[in-house]
């Protein structure tokens, strides 16, 4: 069973969140718990996801949301372990005027191709991420881009709770 790391983002994913309940529902499943949620370190975020990797058995799937999926990004461009792949839903960008300061330490983003297959699924009216920006991330890192329409941060706060698309989306990966 490949194992699934879900890395939240800047305060964590709550109880109902499409990744709380993939954590619970999916065989093999577990979140890296960060060192602070509310302010994140860059480094340490680093340390945390290279210690769950290292654990795995076999090169994991990564599912990160938010600002867990420039944790993902910018680990994998100092890390030499191997990755299965990777669901990247909605990132923060952490380089835009109207990041929150705690946000602004993961700048910049690195824009290097990662070295294993990745989704970017993002929304049309993501308040944290504009359209254009997710396209030219997802064209540098070499990810498959899939515009899922206007549908917020892909939060519970935008209606997300179960993400049966999202759950399609990590069966590609797979």
């Amino acid at each position: 069973m490949t194992p699934i790391l879900i890395i939240p983002g800047y305060q964590n994913s709550g109880e109902g969140h499409w990744q709380s309940l993939w954590e619970a529902a999916l065989p093999g499943a577990r979140r890296v718990e960060m060192p602070n949620w509310d302010y994140p370190v860059p480094a340490e975020w680093a340390e945390a996801l290279e210690d769950a990797v290292t654990r795995c058995a076999e090169p994991p799937l990564l599912v990160g949301h938010s600002l867990g999926c420039i944790a993902i990004v910018r680990w994998a461009a100092v890390s030499a372990r191997q990755i299965r792949g990777a669901l990247l839903a909605a990132p923060a960008d952490v380089e835009r005027a109207g990041a929150l300061p705690q946000l602004r330490a993961f700048a910049p983003i690195p824009r290097r191709s990662l070295l294993f297959p990745s989704i970017l699924a993002v929304s049309s009216n993501d308040p944290f991420l504009a359209l254009d920006r997710a396209r030219s991330l997802a064209s540098d890192w070499g990810s498959r881009l899939v515009e899922l329409g206007p549908c917020g941060h892909l939060n519970t706060a935008s209606g997300f709770g179960p993400w049966l698309r999202g759950e399609a989306l990590l069966e590609e990966l797979r």
